[in-house]
C-alpha cells in the first residue's frame, strides 16, 4: 500500500469496495477538494482498484487501523458493505477507533429500524452515525446519485458539502438534502424503492396489455414507450423500458424480453415498505401488489399446476389500436400518480411516528436526478407541496386531480378490459380501487365494524352522536354507551 496510508491526508473514506463502493469512491475522488481513503476486507480488491485508477489518487490501507489513521478530522467514513451483520461489524471496528465528532455513514440499503438502533448506540460514544440512502445503481454511484442522508444536523455540516459534490444535479441543485434524524434517510430510501417496485410493475402491465390485447410486437411497444418518454410520462424507467423492448437476442434472433425467464427478483426493500405501511396503518396497495406480483412470478411450480384453469373467451382483435394505446398510457399515468401519492402518505406517517421533520417537496426535488424513479412529474410534486405544505393526500393537489380526471375513463376501460381478457393487471386495478375508495362518500367498513362488534364486542361509533357504543347481540340487542 501507499506510504501515505498512515498519514491523515484524506477528508473522506470508503469501506467496502464492491462495484457500488468502488464507483462511489471514484466519484468522490473525481471531485475537486476530495482526497479519498479506501479500505476493503480483502486487500486484493483494494490493490486492484488503486492500480486500475491511478488518476484517483486513492489513499489505500490494508488494515482498518491504517484506514482510520489516513483520515483527517473530523474523520468521515462511508460504509458500502452488504446490509446486516457485516455492517454491524464494520461499525463496531470504526466506533472503537473513531473519536467524538467523527462521522460514520452507512450508505447501504439498511432497514431503517436497524439504523435507528445503530445511531442510538454509536451516538452514545460521541461519534455521529448517519444512515444515507443512495439511489441510482452502479452508474449513479459513479456519475451522480440521489442521496438521502439522515443523522444529526451537526454531522451534515461536515457531510453536506461532500455529498453535494458527488450528487446528481438538476436545474443547478444537487440531488441531496438532510432528510431528518437517525433512520429518516434510510426510511425515505426504502419508500423510494417501494415506489420503484410499483412503477416497474405498472410499466410491465402496460407492456403486457399492449402485447396480448393490442397485438403489438416488443419492438413496436419499444417505439410506443420511446414516444411516451417525450411527454408527461418522461422518466428513466420509461426510457430504459423502450431500450429493453427493442433489444434482439443475438443467439436466437428473438426479442430479448422473450428469452428472459419471467421470474422477477427482489432484495427486500419493497417488502420492508409494505411491512412498514402495515405497521403505520397506511394503505400502499399499489406498492403491495407490485411486491406480490414479483412473488407470484417466482413460483413457477404453482403456475404450471394452474396452467389448465379456465379463463375467459377471447375478446377479439382491437379495432382501434391508437385509441387503445392512448388508453393504456393514461391508465399508466393515473396509476403512477397513485403510487407516488401512497409513497408520500407513508413518508408523512413515518415522520409523525418517529418525530422526523421531513420536507416532502425537498424529497421530490432530490428524486428528480440520479435515482431510478427520476421523472418529469416530480417537479409537479415539489410544486404541490410548495403551494400546500399541509397537503393531506398528494392526489388531491389540483394538478394531479385534473390529471386523474382526464385519465379516469381510459383507466376504467383498461382495468375492465384486462379482467375480461384474463390478463393480470394488479397494479392498475388496485390503484383504481384505491382511488375509488378514497373518493367514496361512504365505505362498507361500517358493515365490517358491525361484524366486529357482533363477534368480538369491538364497539363502534355512530354518525349521529359522539361516543363509543356496543350492541348486546347475544342478549336483547339493545345498544349501550361505553364512553
Amino acid at each position: 500500500m501507499a506510504d501515505n496510508a498512515t498519514h491523515a491526508t484524506a477528508n473522506i473514506g470508503v469501506v467496502g469496495l464492491a462495484v457500488m463502493g468502488s464507483n462511489l469512491a471514484r466519484n468522490l475522488a473525481s471531485r475537486e477538494g476530495n482526497t479519498v481513503a479506501v479500505f476493503n476486507r480483502s486487500p486484493e480488491r483494494t490493490r486492484s482498484l488503486v492500480s486500475e485508477h491511478p488518476e484517483a489518487g486513492f489513499v489505500a490501507s490494508e488494515t482498518i487501523e491504517e484506514f482510520v489513521a489516513s483520515l483527517s478530522t473530523p474523520r468521515t467514513a462511508i460504509i458500502m458493505v452488504q446490509a446486516g451483520s457485516g455492517t454491524d461489524a464494520v461499525i463496531d471496528q470504526l466506533t472503537a477507533l473513531f473519536e467524538p465528532g467523527d462521522i460514520i455513514v452507512d450508505g447501504g440499503n439498511a432497514l431503517f429500524t436497524d439504523t435507528i438502533r445503530r445511531e442510538k448506540t454509536v451516538s452514545a460514544t460521541g461519534v455521529h452515525f448517519v444512515g444515507a440512502g443512495i439511489s441510482g445503481g452502479e452508474e449513479g454511484a459513479l456519475k451522480g446519485p440521489s442521496i438521502m442522508p439522515g443523522g444529526s444536523a451537526e454531522s451534515y455540516t461536515t457531510l453536506g458539502p461532500i455529498l453535494s459534490s458527488i450528487a446528481a444535479v438538476v436545474d443547478g441543485v444537487p440531488c441531496v438534502t438532510h432528510v431528518g434524524t437517525d433512520g429518516a434517510g434510510h426510511f425515505v430510501k426504502m419508500i423510494h424503492n417501494g415506489i420503484e417496485y410499483a412503477d416497474m410493475q405498472l410499466i410491465a402491465e402496460a407492456y403486457d396489455l399492449l402485447r396480448n390485447t393490442g397485438g403489438l410486437t416488443p419492438a413496436e411497444i419499444g417505439e410506443v414507450f420511446a414516444e411516451w418518454n417525450r411527454g408527461e410520462l418522461e422518466s428513466y424507467l420509461i426510457e430504459i423500458t423502450a431500450e429493453v423492448l427493442k433489444q434482439v437476442d443475438a443467439t436466437t434472433g428473438k426479442p430479448f424480453v422473450d428469452i428472459v425467464v419471467d421470474a422477477a427478483g427482489q432484495k427486500g426493500t419493497g417488502t420492508w415498505t409494505v411491512q412498514a405501511a402495515l405497521d403505520l396503518g397506511t394503505p400502499v396497495s399499489g406498492i403491495a401488489e407490485a411486491v406480490f406480483a414479483r412473488g407470484l412470478s417466482s413460483h413457477p411450480e404453482q403456475r404450471r399446476a394452474a396452467a389448465g384453469l379456465p379463463g375467459p373467451a377471447p375478446l377479439g382483435a382491437i379495432t382501434d389500436r391508437a385509441a387503445f394505446v392512448e388508453d393504456v398510457r393514461l391508465a399508466l399515468y393515473a396509476s403512477k400518480i397513485v403510487a407516488y401519492s401512497q409513497g408520500f402518505d407513508i413518508i408523512v406517517a413515518g415522520a409523525e411516528k418517529y418525530g422526523w421533520d421531513i420536507r416532502k417537496g425537498d424529497i421530490a426535488k432530490i428524486w428528480r436526478g440520479g435515482c431510478i424513479i427520476r421523472a418529469q412529474f416530480l417537479n409537479r410534486i415539489t410544486e404541490a407541496y410548495d403551494e400546500n405544505p399541509g397537503l393531506v393526500a398528494l392526489i388531491t393537489a389540483p394538478y394531479f386531480t385534473e390529471a386523474v380526471a382526464r385519465a379516469q375513463e381510459s383507466w376504467r376501460r383498461v382495468v375492465a378490459g384486462a379482467a375480461q381478457s384474463g390478463i393480470p393487471a394488479p397494479g392498475f386495478s388496485s390503484s383504481l380501487a384505491y382511488y375509488d375508495g378514497l373518493r367514496a362518500e361512504r365505505l362498507p367498513a361500517a358493515l365490517i365494524q358491525g361484524q366486529r362488534d357482533f363477534f368480538g364486542a369491538h364497539t363502534y361509533g355512530r354518525v349521529d352522536a359522539p361516543g363509543v357504543f356496543h350492541t348486546l347481540w347475544s342478549g336483547d340487542r339493545t345498544e349501550i354507551t361505553l364512553s
